[in-house]
């Protein structure tokens, strides 16, 4: 993707060929490089919980990468599901997403949005970009317990 094209996200009902195989990458992905009781990627049926939000970024025809944000309550949201397809990464997609979630976060009165992350070296750029926004490192939220392989980080709205 070259800085003139468009990125358009929008909400996305998860039933395309395309959102179904970036998932299917992510979450076999998170496999790989994660303990199966430390995964905490959700699949496409936990996505579509009426709690959660899923968007997809696309240009010209083509899927850039997805995000989500779940509501754990009135004032705090979660970061889920955060993707950039294999062949857009580091083009600022993932810092998009971030950002239209942070904005959607803010205009829902959101005090406090947080996510889980992994700990391993393959999860770093996910870190850096997080707290580029600000988030900062947290212990456990939610019903998440402490896990050496999980990093947990908070912003503050």
């Amino acid at each position: 993707m070259q800085k003139t094209e468009q990125m358009n996200i929008r909400i996305d009902d998860l039933s395309g060929p395309e959102v179904r195989a970036l998932l299917e990458e992510h979450l076999q992905n998170m496999y790989e490089i994660t303990p199966p009781e430390s995964v905490h990627a959700l699949d496409i049926d936990a996505l579509r919980s009426p709690e959660i939000t899923f968007w997809t970024a696309w240009s010209e025809g083509q899927l850039l990468g997805c995000g989500a944000l779940k509501e754990l309550d009135s004032t705090h949201g979660e970061v889920k599901s955060m993707r950039t397809s294999m062949n857009h990464r580091r083009k600022g997609v993932g810092r998009a997403i971030l950002m239209h979630i942070i904005a959607e976060s803010r205009k829902r009165s959101y005090t406090r949005l947080s996510l889980e992350t992994g700990a391993m070296k393959e999860f770093k750029p996910a870190r850096q970009l997080y707290s580029s926004f600000g988030f900062t490192y947290c212990p456990p939220f939610a019903d998440y317990i402490e896990d050496p392989n999980s990093v947990f980080m908070t912003l503050k709205l």
